[in-house]
């Protein structure tokens, strides 16, 4: 018996959500059928925690791929078929990227395994993210800095605490009045290693703790800096991260375990700064947004 996890139509951090709830009451061994035909748009979280999904699977996992032709089209350039295929069991056919010209897309699909990928990841995209971030969200070109900080923290905590290899992307949107009413640019980092709780059970945060669960992992890791490593300046990454979505008036959320929390919520949302008890999923998955600076009065 098979059974069929639907994709929502929407498949953004928010809504992934639903497919963690199908997911989570099933053995890791259960046999699967991630449905996505109907889905019609999806997120770089969406799509690299999908891939984490398969990786969480003790069987492999099958595959629908959408069937409106754009959206297909949209996954194949962002380079999620490329690595899906070899993770997933493929229940339809799927298109080969194709060039898009001026895309949005500032770094597709992109595995993080070892050190090096996160130096060519930063090189690759530093100078597409220095145009868009200057032209598209009139941000200071000093502020390109930060922000190839902020990907190669996210990317270098993969390596150093995961366990295994995870996935990161980067996109322009014009979200209108969807959300933000303003460009932003989307930054996803997502895992399906050993998560925090785990990550940091040596700590002194571990030490020190009357209770110990994701949450507090979480809390310690992100907003106290905690690291499981005892070398001096260890833990900083985070707190950089959180620094400059903080000035650049972003949104920065992780996820891990069954545990999510949003440090930093911008006037623009209506986050929740913690949630607990929510259904388990392997690893963590980390996501920044920044948006386009608002014209000074």
């Amino acid at each position: 018996m098979t059974d069929v996890i639907s994709v929502p139509a929407s498949l953004d951090e928010q809504s992934f959500e639903s497919v963690i709830e199908q997911l989570a009451p099933l053995a890791p061994d259960a046999k699967v059928l991630v449905d996505a035909r109907h889905c019609r748009f999806a997120t770089p979280y969406g799509l690299t925690a999908l891939l984490c999904l398969a990786q969480s699977r003790a069987e492999k996992a099958d595959f629908a791929p959408p069937e409106d032709d754009q959206v297909a089209s949209y996954w194949a350039r962002s380079s999620f078929f490329r690595y899906a295929e070899e993770l997933y069991t493929m229940r339809g056919a799927t298109p080969r990227p194709r060039a898009s010209g001026d895309s949005d897309v500032l770094l597709e699909v992109t595995p993080v395994a070892k050190s090096e990928d996160v130096h060519a990841i930063v090189g690759r995209i530093q100078e597409k993210a220095t145009q868009i971030l200057t032209s598209k969200l009139d941000l200071e070109p000093r502020a390109t800095m930060g922000f190839a900080m902020t990907l190669s923290e996210a990317c270098s905590n993969i390596i150093e605490h995961a366990g295994r290899g995870g996935w990161v992307m980067v996109q322009r949107y014009n979200w209108g009045k969807r959300r933000v009413g303003r460009d932003v640019v989307q930054i996803a980092v997502c895992d399906a290693g050993i998560g925090f709780r785990a990550s940091l059970e040596s700590s002194r945060a571990r030490a020190l703790a009357d209770r110990w669960d994701d949450a507090i992992a979480l809390e310690s890791g992100v907003i106290q800096g905690v690291s499981r490593l005892q070398d001096p300046g260890r833990g900083q990454g985070l707190k950089g991260i959180r620094g400059y979505v903080h000035r650049f008036d972003g949104k920065l959320t992780v996820r891990s375990g069954t545990a999510r929390i949003a440090p930093i919520i911008p006037e623009w949302d209506e986050d929740l700064p913690r949630q607990d008890a929510l259904p388990a999923f392997a690893g963590t998955q980390l996501q920044v947004i920044i948006p386009k600076r608002l014209a000074r009065p």
